[in-house]
């Protein structure tokens, strides 16, 4: 194992160099999960993260039963085992709103996910994902700013290069490289790593936005209670289908109600770049309008939001390719790995990275660095046969659902058959079983099987990016 600095000591020179046998950009779901099934695996790890633990994240902070997949094989206990802290929110389903109409939609029992989801916040989880890569051996340095990669003379990727940030935010100035024979790009919508390759987002694929903000659901007791939501809506993610605009039209997107454990709720809005009105709505205005509107049944206002409106982009449908070049993968956000359908992109963080780390291993014992590409490069193919046709389905409900006349007519037939809406919701949902499983698993594999996928190796055609 390479022996590392203290990384909280003051450095020698302006500018250091160290080794390692995988780097990781990005401490946040996908960095922090290939980090503790690398250094599980017994190599030699370093994560680069620019901001320092605990932070915040704008995020819904639901975990799909995808995600709790992954916390699994972590070992992270959520449900009340040795180890649990009692951060978790358990999730039955997902409770669909349109108007005054509602459906409840469970989580499936299949044989591919587990039947619950989980609530927590991003400024919590992020935190003890990295926490565990830590236990597992790796190195994360908190307040290093990735600002590109390092290649070798050959042009693979070899290195990562980042500015040293101070507990005050700013730049201190000084600079570090560290390199190793592969590199795992994690860090999110920035992308620092890729977009120093030249490689940027394709504005061939469906972009979001999202916004969110804390509430409480009626005002706290003057002993600093936090009232808890009404009835069993602890017990469910709620979806609002029906956004209006400022014409009553409905907009590309939905609205959210997630309850976490302390009996606050992430309340937040996501819209997709298929609406005419992309980029020139109020999007924080928008949410507090519609917080108003849930005072009657959450007991939610302006006057109980306990956070500020913080918004973010949501990069989807592998919107950034290709996801391998040589020395380095792209996983996560990085990659545009955020569902069209529904905005979620941490589960599918979290897998890729564990693929990723997988095949790092592989590719590490492959012995040369030609032969450590041959293995990294099938990356890609994983994530498209996984993920493209997917990916593809939703891309195209995102372009559907842009056409207000459409969306007024799939939430009237949608609420109105409640079984098609829970079939929709599991495809959605991606809790569709990869074998087996009942008649809509096995109908959803075969429209899947002849949807032409979304591609993850291939570099845009010139003209089709957003730099």
């Amino acid at each position: 194992m390479t022996e590392h600095p203290d990384p909280t000591a003051a450095p020698s020179a302006p500018h250091r160099a160290r080794r390692a046998d995988v780097l990781i950009s990005g401490a946040g779901p996908a960095g922090a999960t290939a980090a503790a099934h690398l250094a599980a695996a017994g190599l030699d790890v370093v994560v680069l993260e620019k901001a320092a633990f605990p932070r915040e994240k704008v995020c819904g902070d639901g975990l799909t039963p995808q995600a709790v997949q992954e916390i699994r094989n972590l070992g992270i206990e959520h449900r009340g085992g040795p180890g649990d802290d009692g951060g978790w929110q358990v999730v039955r389903g997902l409770r669909l709103r349109a108007g005054e109409r509602s459906v409840d939609v469970p989580w499936p029992a299949t044989a591919s996910w587990p039947d619950y989801a989980l609530t927590r916040t991003r400024k919590d989880f992020d935190a003890l994902l990295a926490d565990t890569a830590r236990e597992r051996g790796a190195t994360v340095l908190e307040r290093h700013a990735v600002t590109g990669v390092t290649r070798d003379e050959a042009g693979r990727v070899d290195g990562l290069t980042a500015e040293l940030i101070a507990p005050t935010g700013r730049k201190t100035g000084e600079s570090v490289t560290w390199h190793a024979p592969i590199v795992l790009a994690c860090d999110g919508v920035s992308a620092r790593a890729a977009v120093s390759l030249d490689v940027h987002r394709r504005t061939d694929r469906p972009m979001g936005v999202a916004v969110r903000a804390y509430y409480t659901a009626g005002p706290v007791g003057a002993d600093g209670t936090v009232p808890r939501p009404p009835g069993d809506r602890g017990e469910w993610m709620e979806s609002w289908l029906r956004l209006p605009d400022e014409d009553g039209n409905p907009l590309p997107g939905y609205g959210w109600l997630f309850p976490l454990a302390d009996g606050t709720v992430n309340v937040g809005l996501g819209i997709l770049d298929t609406s005419p009105l992309f980029g020139r709505l109020d999007y924080r205005a928008l949410l507090r309008q519609w917080s108003g509107a849930l005072t009657e049944d959450w007991g939610i206002s302006e006057d109980t939001r306990t956070s500020k409106i913080l918004g973010a982009a949501l990069p989807m449908a592998f919107n950034r390719t290709p996801q391998h070049l040589p020395g380095m993968l792209l996983v996560g956000d990085a990659a545009g790995m955020v569902s069209p359908f529904n905005g979620e992109g941490i589960g599918f963080a979290m897998e890729a990275a564990r693929i990723a780390a997988e095949l790092s291993v592989d590719a590490l014992a492959a012995g040369s660095p030609a032969a450590a590409d041959a293995v990294l490069s099938r990356y890609p193919v994983i994530t498209q046969h996984l993920w493209g046709a997917h990916f593809q389905l939703g891309a195209r409900f995102a372009q559907l659902i842009g056409q207000p006349r459409v969306m007024r007519a799939a939430l009237a037939t949608g609420m109105a058959a409640p079984p098609l809406l829970r079939t929709v919701a599991r495809v959605m949902g991606n809790v569709v079983d990869r074998s087996g499983g009942d008649v809509v698993d096995r109908a959803v594999r075969i429209l899947e099987s002849v949807t032409p996928s979304l591609t993850t190796a291939d570099e845009p055609r010139p003209g089709r990016l957003d730099r």
